[in-house]
């Protein structure tokens, strides 16, 4: 890297953390290109030429998070032995990650909001198909080593994914105490289900 990519690349990381800090006092909406702008020192244009607009720039740090929160669970995969262990693993960090990171609030408000541009839905569509993948992976193991029945990893990711997103969503509305259980609940029920033993279930 030559001194001008190492310049950039520091202005980049300034802004960001600037960014960082607002969106986590004032949230999404309420913090304005200006804001950054006066935190920053940076100039309007120069905002724009390293993240396009503020809708980039709160992307950049969703990404960011998005990869911290993976380098976090390779730091502690080797702890779990099985997927069942995995994937109680997943709901303790993911947990851990809606009570404590300190873009949770403006992220919420960020995916409420309707408008959102395409080249946005396309980076998030992105991080969509990341977790995914992570999630196919994961249980498709689980399947080969017979820890879990012969299912479609495919679709049960997508089921995992949504089990996980809905939780977030509602967890908003719980105790703090309450959120871990919540996940572990899910994981539970995703892995067992709830019908009783006695009664047959449906194949998927």
């Amino acid at each position: 890297m030559n001194q001008k990519q190492l310049q950039s690349e520091q202005t980049r990381k300034r802004i960001a953390d600037a960014a960082r800090a607002l969106f986590t006092q004032k949230g999404y909406k309420a913090t304005s290109i200006e804001d950054i702008v006066s935190a920053t020192g940076s100039s309007k244009g120069n905002i724009y030429y390293h993240f396009k607009s503020k809708e980039g720039l709160f992307l950049y740090l969703v990404e960011e998070w998005d990869q911290e929160w993976t380098q976090n669970w390779k730091n502690n995969v080797h702890h779990y032995r099985t997927t069942a262990e995995k994937l109680y693993g997943m709901a303790e960090l993911l947990a851990a990650d809606d009570l404590n990171h300190p873009l949770t609030k403006a992220a919420d408000e960020f995916f409420r909001q309707e408008e959102k541009t395409s080249e946005a839905e396309s980076r998030l569509a992105e991080l969509m198909g990341e977790h995914l993948a992570f999630n196919e992976k994961l249980l498709q193991e689980g399947i080969d080593s017979g820890e879990l029945g012969p299912h479609d990893a495919k679709r049960l990711a997508y089921v995992l994914e949504s089990l996980f997103f809905g939780v977030s969503q509602l967890a908003r509305g719980f105790n703090r105490d309450q959120v871990p259980i919540l996940y572990r609940d899910a994981v539970a029920v995703f892995l067992t289900g709830v019908t009783s033993q006695k009664q047959k279930q449906l194949p998927l």
